[in-house]
């Protein structure tokens, strides 16, 4: 594994307030001080409207930058975003959620799934079933199917790949649509985050970085890949 801390770009077109408020289900504050960013959208946010649109001219020019759609940016910005106030402490930047997204599902591609404009994916994604095979953990259906549509296995489900237990823990209605979607990569991004920054983690801290992603999947050729992945994001988003 390479040491270090891969290169953050943080979402610096993001609003100075929430437009629509803090998604239901999100986490207590935490310690730490991370400034808010100071660039108000062009357009304001109307009531109703998914909260991640108040980011389009901001991710508008990084997804041209670093080649992701424009509905993905703004769900990795509105991640940080809530988590710059929800959980200060964790300085958790836009770019590594894009990475761990990236590597699972190439932004909510895999399987021939297209992302819509409002951050949902179809048809659904699901994994393998993990049934202990070609090195695949052996995890029993928890969820009798509800989320991936295996009564006999657990299959990691959406764009950010959540098995269902996981998801059932940390889930969070980042949209405000009333229902939190694994499916939806406003749900996924913000629950993803939500979850790397359990247990009081600093991701400016290299240890704490690594240690979070090695817990969302405990493999170090994965950790690699999403390291060059969220450096080479960071890079390009500042050129």
């Amino acid at each position: 594994m390479t040491p270090g801390f891969p290169l953050e770009a943080t979402a610096s077109g993001a609003p100075a307030s929430f437009p629509a408020g803090l998604p239901t289900g999100s986490a207590p504050a935490g310690p730490g001080n991370f400034p808010p960013a100071t660039t108000e959208p062009a357009q304001p946010v109307q009531n109703g409207a998914r909260p991640a649109d108040a980011l389009n001219g901001w991710a508008q020019q990084v997804g041209t930058k670093v080649g992701i759609p424009v509905v993905a940016v703004q769900a990795y910005g509105y991640a940080e975003l809530v988590l710059s106030r929800t959980m200060p402490g964790c300085h958790l930047s836009w770019t590594t959620i894009a990475a761990i997204a990236s590597v699972e599902s190439a932004h909510g591609s895999a399987n021939g799934a297209v992302l819509g404009v409002d951050g949902s994916v179809s048809p659904p994604i699901y994994g393998l079933p993990l049934d202990g095979k070609g090195g695949r953990q052996l995890i029993a259906d928890s969820d009798q199917g509800t989320l991936d549509g295996d009564t006999t296995y657990d299959r990691a489900v959406g764009p950010l790949q959540f098995i269902p237990s996981t998801w059932n823990s940390y889930k969070v209605d980042a949209d405000n649509s009333g229902v939190a979607d694994p499916n939806d990569i406003d749900d996924a991004s913000l629950t993803a985050a939500t979850y790397l920054c359990q247990g009081g983690r600093d991701l400016s801290k290299a240890e704490s970085w690594w240690d979070a992603i090695l817990s969302y999947n405990a493999v170090q050729p994965y950790a690699q890949k999403v390291f060059e992945a969220a450096n080479d994001y960071g890079q390009r988003s500042r050129t």
